[in-house]
């Protein structure tokens, strides 16, 4: 199969993005990744919170070279940036960086400080989506580590889907693994982890939104934690 075309209409993609989700259900993770890189090649893109590598990894075997997307927040925890500089370093992938319009000091200035601890919602749009957005528009496709077992809200995440929001087919290679299967393969591979992850953390986020879970909590329980909200946003 050959890479689509920048002519490919919306209308194609997101049949193209239906039926491969279909298609691929079963599949396994690298058989996704590769359907992904043929279909799109440079034209596709991973995005990756630093949590873990295992994304990328699984997606550099694809398509050496692929571009990693990154969004600096400016709230990261130091182990956050501290992984992103090794992913670089030791992964064949291109690493690309995103940060928003404003420094903190600038979002401070114009809403006044701790935005994230009154309108959690109001950050997240303007540390986090809308520079995504921007740093998705020349791709027609990108991946993302979300999985079906970390949160109710992730639960019907398909392998491949159509990002309405953002009119791009998004692609979850390891929507169907749980926990033990991302371990069992950052154990056989040496796969690269946040170091918070052996330190009470089971979801990485900006420091401010984000605590240690306790034992029986999901992996999301961590982040913003006491409010209702679950999603920056990104993912709904």
């Amino acid at each position: 199969m050959t890479a689509v075309s920048d002519e490919r209409g919306t209308v194609e993609l997101r049949e193209l993005a239906e039926q491969a989700g279909r298609d691929l259900e079963d599949a396994s993770a690298p058989d996704i990744l590769r359907w992904a890189a043929d279909t799109f090649g440079k034209r596709f893109c991973v995005t990756s919170s630093m949590e873990d590598a295992v994304v990328a990894h699984l997606a550099s075997r694809a398509l050496p070279g692929v571009d990693v997307v990154f969004l600096d927040t400016g709230y990261h925890f130091p182990e956050t940036i501290g992984t992103r500089d090794a992913v670089e370093a030791v992964m064949d992938v291109n690493v690309i960086t995103l940060t928003p319009r404003q420094t903190v000091a600038e979002q401070d200035a114009e809403y006044g400080p701790k935005l994230h601890d009154r309108d959690p919602d109001l950050c997240c749009k303007l540390r986090k989506v809308r520079p995504l957005e921007e740093g998705l528009k020349d791709y027609l496709a990108w991946a993302t580590g979300l999985r079906r077992d970390e949160s109710p809200t992730r639960a019907n995440t398909p392998v491949v889907g159509w990002d309405e929001k953002r009119r791009k087919v998004k692609v979850s290679p390891i929507a169907r693994w749980t926990q033990d299967d991302v371990d069992a393969y950052v154990a056989e591979h040496g796969v690269l982890t946040n170091p918070l992850l052996q330190d009470g953390y089971a979801s990485v986020g900006c420091a401010p939104c984000t605590r240690r879970v306790l034992e029986g909590e999901d992996a999301r329980a961590g982040r913003w934690a006491g409010r209702a909200k679950t999603e920056c946003g990104l993912h709904g």
